[in-house]
């Protein structure tokens, strides 16, 4: 009985946290939600942008964005990468070479209104 309560709980916890995860954006690249706020990733050799929306798919101001960065695990080497603000609302930055499958990317930044975003992704 106990192990059925253990594993229905699991099960639980796996539904919740999918749940944030949404499959691919409209500019074809994976879309994470942050606390009502999506976050597309999509790297072209070695250009990393971010795309922000809001809840309802409509592009969220990247003007005045602070602290903006990745952080990069990619064939057992970690790297920080400097985002900047591109209008209307992206974040965009160089990689020191094209992320390889299964790279790990770690986005932090602090939006011009105060909001945190923490995304993480997995290039497939």
């Amino acid at each position: 009985m106990l192990n059925r309560i253990t594993a229905i709980a699991f099960l639980g916890l796996v539904s919740s946290a999918s749940a944030h995860e949404l499959s691919k954006g409209p500019n074809g690249g994976p879309l994470v939600d942050v606390a009502g706020r999506h976050v597309e990733m999509v790297a072209k050799g070695t250009e990393l942008v971010l795309y922000l929306t809001d809840a309802v798919d409509k592009p969220l101001a990247s003007a005045g964005t602070k602290a903006a960065r990745a952080i990069v695990q990619d064939a057992g080497k970690t790297a920080t990468v400097t985002l900047s603000a591109v209008e209307p609302n992206k974040l965009v930055g160089t990689l020191a070479q094209p992320l390889g499958t299964g790279a790990r990317i770690v986005i932090s930044a602090t939006l011009a209104d105060g909001h945190a975003l923490q995304a993480r992704f997995t290039n497939n």
